[in-house]
């Protein structure tokens, strides 16, 4: 069968997901049929295995690889191990104590299979009632450094975050990989580890490059990857910066119409 791309690759948020943070009836079906056709599909996200493996329980899928923490960790569906990538623990003890804001401003991090946060934010929670994952409120100033993925700012304004990223740029320079997931939240990763460089590894292993991939996102933390596969498409309820930086890419619909599966329909074919 001659296919035009070997695989899909989506981000979650704002993208896959419909409006109430879910992957909706005609997105599944359209995946399980694209799976059916042998094309490999990836799901690359900011959030955590955990949470993905919850949400992506509805699919029925022989085979995926889901490439979590914007690209910190990598697994197959199955849950075989393909690479982990930490921040090293000095340096996240360090991160713990950066001065912010606590009004405007809270804390997390993704540690092994948890969520930590520096205080309940009862809203956050509707980002994750499809799949239950949630926080732990914990005390920053006791909190260890260890299996950390990705250490996250969330604000009120994108203002909120100048100083904080400012601060983390000038003290650590090309030791930590910054990245935005929405204009509020403010990521933080081990050096180079991006969306983009993990799904080179895993393609890698799957026999062929990131040019045989058809991608989709809608945040800054989906630059790379859409400027390194075969075709990047952009969500029209993207982050504005990132069409900015991307101005050459497709621009397709919006995340609420389930966008991403009618445009995977029109190109492999699907009725």
């Amino acid at each position: 069968m001659n296919l035009p791309f070997r695989a899909i690759v989506s981000d979650l948020d704002g993208t896959l997901l419909n409006a109430q943070h879910k992957i909706g009836d005609f997105t599944i079906d359209t995946l399980e049929k694209l799976a059916a056709k042998g094309v490999d599909i990836f799901l690359a996200t900011g959030r955590n295995l955990p949470d993905v493996k919850h949400l992506v329980r509805k699919i029925k899928l022989e085979q995926a690889m889901l490439i979590t923490s914007n690209g910190a960790r990598a697994n197959f569906l199955s849950g075989e191990l393909l690479s982990t990538n930490y921040i090293p623990e000095a340096i996240v003890r360090e991160l713990f104590k950066i001065p912010f804001n606590p009004t405007a401003v809270c804390l997390n991090s993704y540690q092994g299979d948890d969520w930590f946060i520096n205080v309940d934010v009862p809203q956050l929670k509707a980002f994750h009632q499809d799949s239950g994952y949630s926080y732990q409120v914990v005390d920053f100033a006791q909190q260890h450094g260890e299996r950390t993925e990705k250490v996250f700012y969330i604000a009120k304004t994108p203002q909120d975050l100048v100083e904080i990223e400012q601060q983390i740029r000038q003290t650590y320079g090309d030791q930590l990989q910054l990245t935005y997931s929405t204009p509020q939240c403010l990521e933080v990763m081990n050096a180079k580890v991006c969306k983009a460089n993990t799904l080179a590894e895993v393609v890698k292993l799957r026999g062929y490059t990131l040019a045989d991939c058809l991608a989709f996102g809608d945040g800054m933390n989906d630059v790379e990857m859409l400027s390194q596969v075969g075709k990047g498409c952009i969500m029209r309820n993207a982050d504005p910066r990132l069409k900015q930086a991307l101005p050459h890419n497709e621009v397709i619909g919006h995340n609420h119409h389930e966008s991403v599966a009618s445009y995977i329909r029109a190109v492999f074919g699907i009725i």
